[in-house]
């Protein structure tokens, strides 16, 4: 076993329901293997590429001040509300996990939520975060059970048929961790050797795709894949990088490796009840793009992962 049992149990305890940033079904999954065995491989669904998944709905020139949201607008509804309601996990350490201390939801994406919060308000203390597992990130946005969801949530083609996104806002690469005495270098170096991704993910698609022909293990969430891997029972785990930074932060027994994959771009989800939104909040994330605010929260929350990047540039369809 690579760590000590204290520390398997320690893991279970904080991520047992880390979610993983690519769901493949949009709303409805059909029930998969049992999370105890290895999931049979099969062809991978192919991707749905008859969109721009990048590019949003085109925001207003200017944004209304906070507190003076247009009347009949959305953003105007939440106002009166007194609340932003957000959709985000509370498991993925860096993006959104509970701090054990404080007891907040906190991170990269629900900074993102309490950006949109202040703007409509002048107070990002003006949030609800609801915790929504990751196969309900869509769903949740869809019924609009919450107002925004922020969640390392891949903006693609089949998930653009169900919810509208913002402009993207990061850029994350699937990629591969391995143990640090492993010489394994990339997923083309592990041909017959186990490798797991949460069920019904597109790293686990990737895994069933690979040329090197890995044996895909599939289990609920991403917690669930480090358990198994630190229980030897897996030899490695696929996902976005983003994710398996912050798996690495609690083992340092790991390490991430080889070349990206394929690119997940991050956006938030917004019901199509409510274009003039997703509108809203793509204003928002222009001026924070713009005035050092992306570049001072990546700060915060990222800088293991290397110096802040350019913030994505913003794309748009109209």
């Amino acid at each position: 076993m690579r760590i000590r049992a204290a520390a398997v149990a320690a893991v279970l305890t904080v991520l047992a329901a880390a979610g993983c940033s690519g769901d493949s079904t949009p709303l409805a999954r059909p029930a998969g293997p049992s999370a105890e065995a290895p999931a049979p491989a099969g062809p991978a669904t192919a991707p749905d590429t008859s969109c721009r998944p990048r590019a949003s709905l085109r925001p207003p020139a200017t944004l209304p001040e906070p507190g003076k949201m247009p009347a009949g607008s959305y953003m105007r509804t939440i106002q009166d509300r007194g609340r932003l309601v957000l959709g985000t996990g509370q498991d993925l350490l860096l993006f959104s996990s509970r701090n054990p201390f404080t007891g907040r939801i906190e991170g990269f994406d629900v900074d993102m939520g309490r950006q949109i919060a202040d703007a409509i308000f002048g107070d990002p203390d003006k949030i609800q975060i609801k915790v929504i597992p990751y196969d309900k990130r869509i769903s949740s946005a869809h019924d609009g059970s919450v107002d925004l969801v922020a969640n390392t949530l891949t903006a693609n083609c089949a998930r653009w048929k169900d919810v509208d996104f913002s402009t993207i806002y990061y850029d994350a690469a699937k990629r591969v961790l391995v143990s640090s005495t492993s010489k394994a270098r990339g997923m083309g170096d592990l041909g017959g050797r186990k490798v797991c991704a949460a069920r019904g993910s597109t790293s686990y698609d990737g895994i069933v795709s690979a040329a090197s022909k890995p044996v895909p293990v599939a289990r609920d969430t991403f917690g669930d894949c480090l358990v198994a891997f630190q229980q030897n029972e897996v030899d490695a785990i696929s996902t976005d990088d983003a994710i398996l930074a912050g798996l690495a932060a609690q083992d340092p027994f790991v390490e991430v490796v080889g070349e990206p994959l394929s690119q997940e771009p991050y956006a938030m989800a917004v019901s199509k009840e409510h274009p003039e939104f997703t509108r809203f909040v793509n204003a928002v994330l222009a001026r924070n793009r713009a005035n050092g605010t992306w570049k001072r929260t990546y700060e915060r929350w990222l800088p293991d992962l290397g110096a802040a990047p350019k913030p994505p540039a913003a794309e748009y369809r109209d």
